[in-house]
């Protein structure tokens, strides 16, 4: 299943694209984790989707983006919509990204990866991110896998416990900012602030 996600994405980008542009509850977030962001900085969006409502939300505050989606239908229509901002299709578990970013978000996508993609990918999201620089991402609340459905398909999601994510954070020298388990202001995602203190 982790591995459809691509086919999943391509075949419903449009549908999914329509939903999303409409729903941006977790906009609080966003606004908190740009707080910790410097101001003009560059955003890696991993699982950026179409670019829309998020990389929009960036870019008019001023930021540049550089999104990541394995799904090359997002990354086309995100690519029409933002010409002037860098958008790539990569599996963000092979990514090799030559700078460093003033953040990092895995809003609505590291949860799609096998336990061990998501330690993996936040030791790198930990090198990617400049000193000072914050990262935001939801999982679930407790360790696991679950089979969701999304537009009549089934659709994987795994998750680790919060201490596993804590134990990792020290380990790659992030500080936990903020934490909301199944937060209701943010359509009952269970949502991570962290920062990489310099």
């Amino acid at each position: 299943m982790p591995d459809r996600i691509a086919e999943h994405y391509d075949r419903h980008a449009h549908a999914f694209d329509r939903d999303r542009r409409s729903k941006f509850v977790e906009r609080p977030w966003f606004d908190r984790f740009l707080l910790g962001v410097r101001r003009g900085g560059h955003i890696l969006d991993l699982g950026c989707g179409a670019g829309e409502p998020i990389a929009r939300y960036l870019i008019d505050h001023g930021y540049s983006v550089t999104g990541i989606d394995v799904a090359e239908k997002m990354v086309s229509l995100a690519r029409i919509r933002f010409p002037r901002q860098r958008w790539l299709k990569l599996d963000m578990r092979r990514a090799l990204l030559d700078q460093q970013f003033a953040g990092v978000l895995a809003w609505d996508s590291l949860f799609h990866l096998r336990h061990s993609d998501q330690v993996g990918m936040i030791i790198r999201i930990a090198s990617w991110l400049e000193k000072d620089g914050n990262l935001l991402f939801n999982s679930g609340p407790q360790h696991g896998e679950a089979i969701g459905s999304q537009f009549g398909d089934p659709l994987y999601h795994a998750s680790l416990d919060p201490s596993e994510y804590r134990e990792l954070f020290k380990e790659v020298g992030l500080t936990e900012i903020a934490y909301a388990p199944e937060d209701p202001a943010a359509g009952g995602r269970t949502v991570w602030l962290v920062r990489k203190l310099g």
